[in-house]
This record gives structure tokens, sequence and C-alpha cells, in this order.
């Protein structure tokens, strides 16, 4: 069966995505990712508190923005040709994401090399980069990736 994503050997360094789906994100992602990993920040959660803050509103849970960051290059790139994720590093978030904010993400490729210790797979390196409606950048995430070789 032929899979979605790309196999290793059909990742080239430099290549960059820009992944055709965008998410609107709702009051309900952020309130219930908030509540569902028991962060009581009211940053996420207080409107009044919010206000007197330094954005004068709610901001998104960055880890929630992360994980759709995370998620939305997956039917493009890595549906059923991965095998997991081996690391994130260089997580940043320079703009805080706000409810109703529309989230799309583009994705390079930065390096590709063979396991040494599986020769059915490699280690692909993309780097993550999420921009809001306003094409202000909200995310950037380096991982690594295990992807499977070709059949």
């Amino acid at each position: 069966m032929t899979m979605a994503g790309r196999y290793f050997e059909e990742f080239v360094v430099g290549d960059v995505v820009r992944h055709a789906v965008t998410r609107t994100v709702t009051e309900t992602d952020n309130l219930l990712f908030t509540t569902l990993t028991m962060n009581p920040q009211p940053l996420h959660l207080d409107e009044e508190f919010a206000k007197d803050s330094m954005f004068g509103t709610r901001i998104v849970n960055s880890v929630f923005t992360l994980g759709l960051v995370a998620g939305i290059h997956v039917a493009d790139l890595t549906l059923g040709t991965t095998l997991g994720n081996l690391g994130f590093e260089d997580v940043t978030f320079p703009h805080p994401v706000l409810i109703g904010d529309t989230i799309r993400v583009e994705t390079e490729v930065l390096a590709t090399r063979a396991s040494k210790s599986r020769p059915d797979t490699g280690i692909v390196t993309l780097e993550h980069r999420a921009f809001n409606q306003r094409d202000v950048l909200v995310c950037k995430a380096r991982r690594a990736a295990l992807m499977k070789r070709k059949p």
C-alpha cells in the first residue's frame, strides 16, 4: 500500500513545502487544551486577568501551537511513512497566537542521513515555521524524524 507521506529518499535538503491546510484557533481549542494539560495559567484562561497583561487579551497555550504546527504538515510529508519523532529542538514562539488567529505552516528540509542502526530507515531534520494571518512568525521548531525508506 502506498502512503501519502514521503519516504526518506524523497526528502531533498533545501526543499520548502508550504502546506495547504490552515487552521483558525478557537476559544474552545485553547480552553480544552489548557485544562486537559492541567495548566492553570490565567493568561490562557482569564480574560480579565489578561486584559492587564502586555498582550491585552488571552494568548493561546504555546504547547497547543506547537502541536498544531507538528500536525499540519503530516498529510503532506509524513502520513504513514514516519516511525516517530526523535526530538524537537530550537522551539521558539516569537509572537503569541491569539484566539481567532489563522495559522499556516511551511516546512524546510534541513538535513537527511541514513540510519546506521536501522538500514530500512533514515533520519530527516525539518524546520517548521508557523505564521498567523498577518504573516507574523508565531512558532519555529526543528525536529528530527525517523522515516521509512521506500519498500
